[in-house]
């Protein structure tokens, strides 16, 4: 598939947390087509062009959803939120990436994701419980603060109604409040490469999808390869703009 620029609508901009804001983009159907995992990339002058997973799997209707974190001290960021602010317009480039769902592998999904990697699992989850809704799915998602789930209602949520999903929310700091009860709901205090280092999960099952910074993803490689991590079976854009040497 390959990329295309094109002119969207902005329709929506709400808050999601405090630094987390959700965007709302329509556009040609045809034109805004993507696969479960990619990213497009939003201009925001002729040598700058920022780039977004996609948090919404394919619906043929031309609505793409973004999750945006925003840093009030880098100049992008702020850019970003004025110009969101102040356009109903925005030029994108789409799509981009192959880290995308396999949707001939039966295999069980392990998606592992660290703060706004959260959109790129989520348009995963959702695509997988349409197309394959028996698939095995474990969400393993790593914050600072518990505020920081800013998606935490539709993840448990997941996990309450779906026997094939679990939720696994890694806190580095004590939560404030319980988590939504549930069977396949569960907590873990601390960095996500020692939370994947103590599960008992057997990563050579697994189709793997782990978005966050180089750091976190080849940290979590570190730990989930000697526990028989398949190389070929585990997926992340980190491999593309930042392969380890």
């Amino acid at each position: 598939m390959s990329a295309r620029m094109l002119t969207c609508h902005v329709t929506a901009v709400e808050d999601l947390n405090p630094d987390v804001f959700g965007v709302t983009l329509e556009g040609r159907a045809e034109a805004m087509q993507h696969a479960p995992g990619q990213y497009l990339e939003l201009k925001l002058d002729d040598a700058t062009w920022v780039p977004f997973s996609i948090a919404s799997a394919e619906r043929g209707d031309g609505i793409i959803e973004l999750h945006i974190q925003h840093w009030p001290e880098r100049e992008n960021s702020a850019r970003l939120r004025k110009l969101l602010q102040v356009a109903n317009q925005l030029t994108v480039r789409l799509p981009g990436g192959d880290c995308v769902l396999d949707t001939q592998s039966e295999r069980p999904l392990w998606l592992i994701a660290a703060g706004t990697g959260f959109a790129q699992m989520k348009a995963i989850i959702e695509a997988s419980l349409k197309h394959q809704p028996e698939r095995q799915i474990s969400l393993w998602w790593a914050v600072r603060e518990h505020r920081d789930l800013y998606a935490e209602s539709l993840a448990c949520d997941w996990a309450q109604r779906f026997p094939n999903v679990d939720f696994q929310a890694v806190t580095e700091f004590p939560l404030t409040e319980p988590m939504a009860p549930g069977e396949r709901i569960h907590h873990h205090q601390g960095r996500i490469d020692l939370a994947l280092e103590k599960a008992s999960m057997n990563p050579s099952e697994w189709d793997v999808f782990i978005s966050g910074s180089p750091g976190m993803v080849y940290a979590c490689m570190d730990v989930l390869e000697p526990k028989g991590l398949a190389e070929d079976r585990v997926f992340s854009d980190v491999f593309s703009y930042a392969p380890r040497r």
